[in-house]
């Protein structure tokens, strides 16, 4: 506000323009200025601040989905673990059980050889192919005699 006078101070310096209540009314519009200029940064500072809420209240809901599909996804990854585990173990319980009835077989095949010498015990971890030997062939019309103490399972 520049005066008559050439000073921009803000204040005339003119006789009678400095009273008293020119001087009041102007501090009353800068107060008026003031408050209108803090209600204004009050109310950016009220909308920064629900906007940060709504921000985090999105990302907590994310992270709550993002969370719900991590359970999901672990639950049926140990689903299937489990359903796994259950297959190996019938497996395993398979393997014992041909592994036990091979050696019952060997068994039978030396009892065989004592007696007659036809056989020979069979190699599980050569894969010589005995079966498809011509040489081996003597077992198709051998009858097979064993009795029932001998194929008895013992877990």
């Amino acid at each position: 506000m520049a005066s008559s006078s050439g000073t921009s101070s803000g204040y005339s310096t003119l006789p009678n323009s400095g009273s008293e209540e020119d001087l009041m009314l102007l501090m009353d519009q800068r107060k008026r200025k003031r408050m209108i200029s803090n209600r204004e940064s009050a109310r950016r500072s009220r909308m920064r601040k629900q906007k940060h809420l709504d921000d985090l209240a999105l990302q907590v809901s994310q992270l709550r989905n993002e969370n719900q599909q991590i359970l999901t996804s672990v639950n049926l990854t140990t689903q299937r673990f489990l359903a796994v585990e259950s297959e190996n173990s019938v497996l395993r319980a398979q393997l014992n059980e041909l592994n036990n009835r091979f050696e019952s077989l060997n068994e039978i095949i030396n009892f065989m050889n004592v007696t007659n010498g036809v056989f020979e015990p069979l190699d599980n971890s050569n894969n010589n192919n005995y079966f498809n030997n011509p040489l081996n062939m003597a077992y198709l019309n051998q009858p097979i005699m064993a009795s029932a103490d001998m194929n008895m399972m013992h877990y």
